[in-house]
């Protein structure tokens, strides 16, 4: 069963992997920041996904861990990446490498990072580093793309929905599927095996995504582990939003345009409005349903799935247990 012992026992499995390969090497000032921030923590679900993966498909979890740590890797790096572009002062609680070191600190390393994630596919047969390798620079590129897309709506007014999924789904749901076709490819499975848990893995991820923007505003403060209405403070255009804009009447998209123009001294005030028109319009339960949407096409990939089916339900349930979520 993939229950949280199932996903402890990849997580340490990864966890031991990543300390066998220090990176303490000089100049220190670029592999300081490296070990720093690999060693924050976080959920590591993109690595546990292609352990996962790798044993789902009867490969070994031995043999899929150096691609886990790539994923990793290029993860942290583009949050590296991320935190200075987005001025960010704290990531998992602690201060960013910008904040740390310096930017120029930051940009270094977060090159290196880059660098490193590919040498970690350099010990797999030739086959089968060509297939990592031709996923993993499509992948990367996509990211790099949503992330433009993300700084491009911040002044943008006129951002459509499906501009909106395409952008979670390149800067989020495209490393989640790389994650699981991963293991996939590690374990030998067939090319169209392949392709359907990548698929699985890109629509859980945009649910995953949205599931996030709705914690953001609806979460618990107790177990979401970050400031609830932090994208309504910082005036993000989540689906939430869109959605409201679409369905709310007009004073009210009135009012949320010029909520999300201002910076106001009392920020919880904004956000109880914002959220007070997110579920009066209907934004929320559009939300829900794009939410179960998702996931439901996710499950659908697993049909046609070589793999027993006990397999396959162990899959459902670990997207079940995702999105049942309150973190």
């Amino acid at each position: 069963m993939i229950n949280s012992k199932a996903i402890e026992r990849y997580r340490t499995k990864f966890l031991a992997h990543l300390e066998q390969k220090p990176i303490s090497k000089e100049p220190r000032n670029l592999y300081e920041p490296i070990s720093y921030i690999l060693g924050l923590g976080g959920k590591r679900m993109r690595p546990v996904l292609t352990l996962m993966t790798a044993e789902l498909f009867g490969g070994k979890v031995e043999n899929a861990l150096d691609a886990a740590l790539a994923i990793e890797v290029f993860h942290n790096f583009s949050l590296v990446h991320d935190d200075i572009m987005d001025d960010a002062p704290l990531r998992r609680g602690n201060a960013t490498v910008h904040e740390k070191w310096d930017v120029n600190t930051g940009i270094l390393s977060g090159d290196a990072m880059l660098i490193y994630a590919y040498q970690c596919f350099e010990n797999y047969p030739a086959e089968t580093y060509k297939a990592l390798t031709k996923l993993f620079s499509k992948t990367a590129i996509e990211v790099c793309e949503g992330q433009q897309y993300d700084v491009d709506f911040e002044t943008r007014d006129d951002v459509t929905i499906p501009e909106y999924l395409k952008m979670i789904e390149y800067k989020t749901a495209v490393l989640v599927a790389a994650a699981m076709q991963m293991g996939a490819i590690v374990a030998g499975a067939k090319t169209e095996d392949a392709n359907s848990i990548y698929e699985f893995g890109r629509n859980l991820g945009i649910a995953f995504q949205l599931q996030d923007d709705y914690l953001d505003a609806f979460g618990d403060p107790k177990t979401f582990g970050k400031q609830v209405g932090g994208d309504i403070m910082e005036n993000k255009k989540t689906f939430l939003f869109l959605k409201a804009m679409e369905f709310a009447p007009s004073d009210d998209r009135e009012g949320l345009m010029h909520l999300y123009s201002i910076q106001p001294d009392d920020a919880m005030a904004k956000v109880d409005t914002v959220k007070a028109i997110f579920m009066e319009s209907g934004a929320v339960e559009a939300t829900k349903k794009e939410i179960e949407n998702y996931t439901n096409k996710a499950f659908s990939t697993l049909e046609g799935l070589n793999i027993p089916d006990e397999n396959k339900a162990l899959l459902k349930e670990f997207g079940e247990n995702l999105m049942r979520r309150t973190v």
